[in-house]
């Protein structure tokens, strides 16, 4: 966007700060009635033939508009993924203490990851992982829906769930 000086037309339309049509004017005399008025004479639209220009207050304009992207980063919401790892010979005292760091990376808008990794000849027996999953599943099945079913990625097996979306039941 050229402000004042920096447009280089010699011939602009000029929309005045209430939208008023001033007319197709040389650059020269739309400075001098932006100035007049103790504003800035601005490039909108310079593509078109003569480029459209806009009396306004500049440095209001710019404050405005980083404060409504300021605003709109305030109002955007960021997901983690936060990681619960398990082991097959993993204690239940021990998965109920990670079911409750689950539960409350869950209560905090996160998603979650919870692996089980396998080590070894353990790998030969998944089932096992799903069996620990369902147990789990069945503990927090209330608080969360599953994004993904568990699935193997290398030597773990990973599901992961959200948050539960229509928290009124």
């Amino acid at each position: 966007m050229n402000v004042n000086e920096e447009i280089r037309a010699q011939r602009v339309r000029v929309v005045a700060q209430d939208g008023e049509q001033l007319g197709i004017l040389p650059i020269e005399e739309a400075l001098e009635t932006a100035f007049s008025r103790g504003l800035d004479l601005v490039e909108v639209s310079e593509n078109s033939t003569p480029p459209v220009c806009r009396i306004m207050d500049y440095g209001k304009f710019k404050f405005q508009q980083n404060k409504r992207k300021k605003d709109a980063r305030k109002r955007q919401t960021v997901i983690q993924i936060k990681e619960v790892k398990l082991r097959l010979k993993t204690e239940a005292n021990d998965v109920s203490t990670k079911i409750k760091h689950l539960l409350r990376f869950i209560g905090e808008g996160n998603k979650v990851k919870i692996s089980v990794v396998f080590r070894g000849r353990e790998i030969t027996h998944p089932e096992l992982a799903v069996a620990m999953f369902e147990r789990i599943m069945e503990t927090i099945k209330d608080d969360v829906t599953i994004e993904s079913q568990p699935r193997m990625e290398g030597r773990a097996m990973v599901m992961l769930v959200g948050p539960r979306s229509d928290k009124s039941s």
